[in-house]
């Protein structure tokens, strides 16, 4: 694949984890980063966590940046946006991303028009809370959660409405850049024309409303589109049941997995005639999760776990973070970074593994590292850059 070229104007986290997948294939990412502002300079999840490298690079904004470049521009002035449209001719830029509200590309000179004048082949990406139609809503995962449904179907039916644990409208916007990046490259490849993708991230969360929303135009029960806690809304059973020695997490999702179940012998208490279907298991859930629960809460996970394998149930044992990395299936997939002082750090495996793809990635890069060099690049000389620096225009 050949490598691209994206200059992004990113922060927090939906657009990063979008162009970390880029650098992850071997592209360049160039993060442009504001000047000026009057907090701390430069992307404000450089400062969440614990300080792991140093004060602008904390444990929050690491993974998500490795493999990157980091430039700084003040996009409040006008040679700034002289700045972006030479970066985007001289350094043969394919992609441009940003994640700020709508009604700032603009004002900033990096809406779609403006730069795609200077570079007509260039593809256009943004991610906003709910696309230009709505240029001033913020977007943040956990406000997103609540607005699309997802609080109101995560957590226990009898408790308050739950935030996922992974900020996964984030994580899904990203990757909605990502896939739309990719498409807009085949039809580029095809016609010579660039593109312009909004992201909304409404709309994207919405997409994955797949088993609750069509529901409502089947004059659904009021239970079948809220929370759960730990079961499924249609496979019976599918939950958490205690052990001897701890909990297991088992999903029946056929009839004839349920006949499996129930000729393990430990299990056969739980089989009658009416639950020989899904439609008649539905009918008794409630006892049926009693009645597991009652089996399982006799023989330690182990057991419990060593039968179900056997009989091809999917079942396993509720993993911590450390557990998790350590899994066989995925302890020699993590991708990796080196540490200013020589450690090395594991982070997230790639989704999908690609031949060629960077494992290894530099150390995520400290705010305004790479000005100098990527405006020399450009073709800006020592006394311009420098000027630019004195002036506020570049950090």
């Amino acid at each position: 694949m050949k490598r691209r070229t994206v200059l992004s104007m990113e922060q927090a986290l939906s657009l990063p984890h979008a162009t970390l997948r880029f650098a992850q294939l071997g592209w360049r990412v160039i993060r442009i980063e504001a000047v000026g502002g009057g907090g701390l300079p430069g992307d404000p999840n450089r400062y969440i966590g614990s300080r792991v490298a140093d004060d602008d690079r904390r444990s929050y904004f690491i993974a998500p940046n490795v493999g990157k470049e980091a430039i700084a521009l003040n996009l409040k002035d006008a040679r700034a946006h002289e700045i972006v449209r030479r970066l985007l001719r001289e350094l043969d830029v394919d992609v441009f991303c940003c994640n700020t509200v709508p009604s700032r590309y603009a004002s900033l000179g990096i809406d779609p028009a403006t730069l795609r004048a200077a570079r007509p082949d260039l593809i256009w990406a943004g991610i906003s809370a709910m696309g230009p139609r709505f240029p001033e809503a913020p977007g943040y995962d956990p406000v997103l959660q609540a607005m699309a449904g997802y609080m109101e179907v995560t957590g226990d039916p009898n408790g308050p409405p739950m935030l996922s644990g992974i900020p996964v409208i984030d994580l899904k916007a990203g990757d909605e850049v990502y896939a739309n990046v990719m498409r807009a490259l085949l039809e580029r490849h095809e016609t010579g024309r660039g593109s312009e993708i909004h992201v909304s991230m409404l709309q994207a969360a919405a997409s994955w409303l797949t088993t609750v929303l069509p529901l409502v135009d089947f004059d659904c029960a009021p239970g079948e589109i809220t929370r759960a806690g730990n079961e499924h809304r249609k496979f019976i059973p599918t939950n958490v049941y205690p052990a001897r020695d701890g909990f297991v997490y088992l999903a029946i999702g056929s009839d004839v997995q349920w006949r499996r179940l129930t000729a393990i012998p430990k299990f056969a208490p739980v089989a009658n005639e009416v639950r020989l279907t899904n439609e008649g298991r539905h009918r008794e859930r409630e006892a049926i999760h009693r009645d597991m629960a009652a089996v399982t809460a006799q023989y330690p996970v182990e057991e419990i776990l060593a039968d179900l394998a056997a009989a091809k149930i999917p079942a396993t044992r509720i993993l911590d973070v450390r557990q998790v990395r350590e899994l066989p299936a995925l302890r020699d997939k993590l991708t990796r970074t080196t540490m200013p002082d020589g450690r090395t750090i594991r982070m997230q495996p790639m989704a999908v593994d690609v031949d060629g793809a960077r494992t290894e990635l530099p150390f995520a890069p400290k705010y305004g590292a790479d000005t100098r060099r990527v405006l020399a690049e450009a073709g800006y000389d020592g006394g311009q850059i420098e000027g630019f620096v004195a002036e506020g225009v570049a950090a």
